[in-house]
């Protein structure tokens, strides 16, 4: 399969891939994995997004007339890490609990909603690294073959011999550095994106936190 790459593949990517060798297969195998949880992280992280101003807006109107269970159907009918967040805060309130205990609720909703938007995100850390040392494997396999093929060789293969080594050497790192370059900015665009969302979800909390403060009176009549 290996020897005859070239003959059998057009692609410059399937030439380039086959004449890595056998390492390439794992490098393959770790950037197919990354690229699923990418997908599937963009495709989590958009269903769990709602828009912080509009529902920001919507629980304010409804805590400024001391509608409280108006605001928990909001959020209820709207599910997501920061309505999620609002919602628990916004039942203790019904159930006349002290402020103490509202805030402790949302807080508690923040560590339990976290890990939603994390999945396995922390894994493209990992490929990241591990396809790097994947590479240099290949690197190391290919110029191992390239200098003892050399040394029994006769003086008319010794290039070819060497050339398809040093071929797979460079081959096999370039594939394990482009996998890494994807799987580790990926895991720091998703980073920035799950940070932003925590850092949405406490200070919701702390608006809903004084919202209800300020508007005890109106709260407690309803």
């Amino acid at each position: 399969m290996f020897e005859n790459c070239t003959e059998s593949y057009n692609s410059w990517v399937a030439v380039h891939f086959c004449e890595g060798g056998p390492v390439m297969l794992m490098i393959a195998f770790i950037f197919l994995l990354s690229l699923f949880l990418i997908i599937e992280r963009l495709l989590a992280l958009s269903k769990l997004a709602v828009d912080k101003k509009n529902v920001s807006a919507n629980i304010r109107g409804m805590l400024l007339r001391g509608d409280v269970r108006q605001a928990i159907t909001y959020c209820d009918k709207t599910p997501a890490p920061l309505t999620n967040t609002i919602q628990a805060g916004l039942v203790q309130v019904l159930n006349r609990r002290p402020d103490e205990e509202v805030q402790v609720a949302m807080d508690a909703s923040v560590l339990r909603e976290t890990p939603k938007l994390e999945g396995w995100v922390s894994f493209l850390a990992v490929f990241g690294n591990v396809v790097v040392l994947v590479g240099l494997l290949g690197t190391i396999i290919g110029m191992i073959t390239a200098f003892s093929g050399v040394a029994s060789a006769d003086a008319a293969e010794k290039s070819i011999i060497l050339a398809r080594g040093i071929s797979e050497a460079l081959n096999c790192t370039a594939f394990g550095l482009f996998s890494a370059i994807i799987a580790i900015v990926a895991y720091g665009f998703f980073q920035i994106r799950i940070s932003r969302a925590t850092s949405d979800m406490l200070e919701s909390s702390m608006d809903v936190m004084n919202l209800v403060t300020a508007n005890r009176d109106k709260i407690q009549r309803t």
